[in-house]
């Protein structure tokens, strides 16, 4: 007789069929095609807004210092818009597994391979991060115009002159270089220790990779900020938040937590993962639930101390938000706020919820669509203002930056057997109970 607690097979291949390859090709065409026609509907003039009094009202940006708006400026600020999501997305996966080795946590053992295999994406994300910069920085960054740190140009900006020593092209692109390399670097540590416990077992690598989880922290502790303020607040030159970085890492983290939840979720309808229970999904839907509210504290006490505060320097940050640029971004707002803290609260409140297949789908979807939207609401109001929306290139954007996210993490996920068989905590993620 089979005891209660017999453990089923721990290999567990993961096929990354021809025709999931297809599709996800066909995906890339069709988000590539809704690109063009989008850039010729704008290079047409068809679908631009037009709102000259917001130019002259509380949607002014930056003194109206910015260079002559181009159609290409929405096109590169998608580029760049999706390329900041996707990183954050990506350098989770490292988040996650790294602060669970610290924790010495044993559950998440179960599904590691997943976040293990979302790092993959960032060399193509750091390739595109430097290439819009050199191609379209000076179009999307206001403080890249030489002529606002001169005292005898007539456009020169005190304010934005007196953050040269930070803002400085030579010192901006060193710093995305080393983002890129420190995070990618110290992923390819973990994974080839985490590849090479499947083959050796023992101690020794799992060891090794909480040490190396550490450094990582560390360095995510300094760099989440960092290029929160290069990717995202230096759009937005005059205005700043000592709780921006917190605010981005918090965006980011629940964004990655999502990812994870779907894809272990659809991993269990297919038929893989059978070590995980219904514990395991609990607790991953804990964490959506409880870093919405965290996200959700640290917009709201970054809006509040704004807000108060009644300084013209930081209040026009909401205000272009709020009644800005035609209120064209009025929706987007609400609609982040919406999905990102409303629906995961509602949704996750009960145990059964956090359980039931369907429910956590809907709740991380919810979180990865309502992300994009905090992201968006972020980056255009600074990039391309009045001339913001959403459109073929927004959507194609979306679906090409989509399909290759997915295609890189079911290549990583082929190249490994999808349960680390050797993990020194996986007796305790197979009978994770709570």
């Amino acid at each position: 007789m089979a005891s209660a607690h017999a453990i089923p097979s721990l290999d567990e291949e993961f096929e990354f069929t021809a025709d999931a390859k297809r599709r996800l090709l066909i995906g890339i065409g069709v988000g590539v095609a809704m690109v063009a026609i989008g850039a010729y509907l704008l290079a047409s003039g068809v679908g631009s807004h037009e709102t000259h009094a917001a130019a002259h009202g509380a949607g002014a940006h930056e003194g109206g210092g910015h260079h002559a708006y181009k159609w290409t400026n929405r096109l590169w600020a998608n580029v760049w818009l999706n390329a900041i999501y996707f990183t954050g997305a990506s350098v989770i996966g490292m988040f996650f597994i790294s602060y669970n080795y610290l924790a010495q946590a044993g559950w998440s053992s179960a599904f590691k391979r997943i976040p293990e295999a979302l790092p993959a994406y960032l060399p193509y994300m750091g390739i595109v991060v430097v290439a819009v910069f050199f191609i379209a920085g000076q179009d999307l960054f206001h403080w890249t115009n030489p002529n606002l740190f001169d005292k005898a140009s007539s456009e020169y900006d005190p304010i934005i002159a007196g953050k040269s020593g930070f803002l400085n092209t030579p010192f901006y692109l060193g710093r995305i270089f080393l983002y890129f390399v420190l995070w990618y670097v110290l992923w390819r540590m973990l994974r080839g220790f985490s590849l090479q416990e499947d083959i050796h077992g023992g101690t020794e690598y799992y060891e090794k990779s909480i040490k190396w989880g550490v450094v990582f922290l560390l360095v995510f502790g300094v760099t989440s900020s960092t290029s929160a303020w290069d990717f995202v607040m230096s759009i937005d030159t005059h205005w700043f938040s000592t709780m921006f970085g917190w605010y981005t890492l918090a965006s980011w983290h629940v964004t990655g937590l999502a990812i994870i939840t779907l894809a272990v979720v659809t991993l269990k309808e297919q038929g893989y993962l059978k070590i995980v229970n219904d514990s395991h999904l609990q607790d991953l839907g804990k964490f959506m639930f409880a870093f919405s509210i965290f996200w959700t504290y640290v917009w709201f006490a970054q809006f509040m101390l704004i807000y108060y505060a009644n300084l013209p320097e930081e209040t026009i940050y909401f205000r272009e938000r709020f009644s800005g640029y035609g209120g064209i971004y009025k929706a987007p707002f609400f609609i982040n706020i919406f999905l990102n803290f409303v629906c995961p609260f509602l949704i996750l409140m009960t145990r059964d919820s956090k359980r039931t297949y369907i429910i956590l789908k809907l709740a991380a979807w919810c979180i990865i669509i309502g992300h994009y939207f905090d992201f968006y609401v972020n980056i255009m109001p600074g990039t391309v203002g009045e001339h913001g929306g959403f459109g073929p290139i927004e959507f194609g954007m979306i679906l090409i930056f989509a399909c290759g996210f997915i295609w890189t993490i079911s290549s990583q996920l082929a190249k490994a057997n999808l349960i680390p068989k050797n993990h020194p905590m996986l007796e305790e993620a197979i009978h994770h109970d709570i």
